[in-house]
């Protein structure tokens, strides 16, 4: 992907980012989504418009940022389209005979319904706040809202979580000191 500390600008460098980052992009797509097929798709538009600019912006040095960026932007449009929203069940979908891990898949589950439950705009906030730990600052220039914007919708959106699940939301809780309170 680089020679010398520099981004190859050629269709090779794409290529190679692409393998590289694509898991990693994959993994953001599916938590700001909740849904594996919208965030394959999320993940290709993405992409798709790096593809076009790619000289450009591997000219500029590390073209992660900038593809994030996309995904983000792609991702609170798509909320903002006028479409008929999912359907969400009162309760999971039971798992198959659990094996080892049993915990594990019940935290998931449990992550999985009351992240679902939360609005996109939230969901997104957490994701980037807690699960790619950026700022109030960097969360509020990636989704294009203010830092007041960011506070209010983790606020609301861990009150949610506690209200569904106060384990859950004190997995998310900055100051662990917090719940002693």
């Amino acid at each position: 992907m680089s020679i010398g500390g520099a981004v190859d600008q050629g269709p090779e460098g794409f290529r190679d980012f692409v393998v590289a980052r694509s898991p990693a992009l994959a993994r953001t797509a599916y938590l700001l989504t909740g849904d594996r097929g919208l965030a394959e798709d999320l993940v290709q538009e993405a992409l798709t418009r790096l593809a076009s600019r790619w000289s450009k912006v591997a000219a500029g040095g590390d073209p992660e940022p900038y593809v994030r960026r996309i995904l983000y932007t792609c991702a609170v449009d798509g909320w903002r389209r006028k479409r008929p929203r999912e359907v969400l069940h009162a309760s999971p979908v039971e798992p198959a005979a659990s094996v080892d891990g049993a915990e594990q898949v019940t935290q998931r589950v449990a992550l999985h319904t009351a992240l679902a439950k939360l609005t996109a705009r939230q969901r997104a906030v957490l994701v980037l706040r807690f699960f790619e730990d950026r700022t109030e600052a960097q969360t509020a220039a990636a989704l294009g809202c203010s830092v007041s914007t960011v506070k209010s919708q983790t606020r609301h959106a861990l009150q949610r979580l506690q209200d569904l699940s106060p384990a859950l939301a004190a997995s998310f809780r900055e100051d662990p000191m917090e719940d002693a309170r």
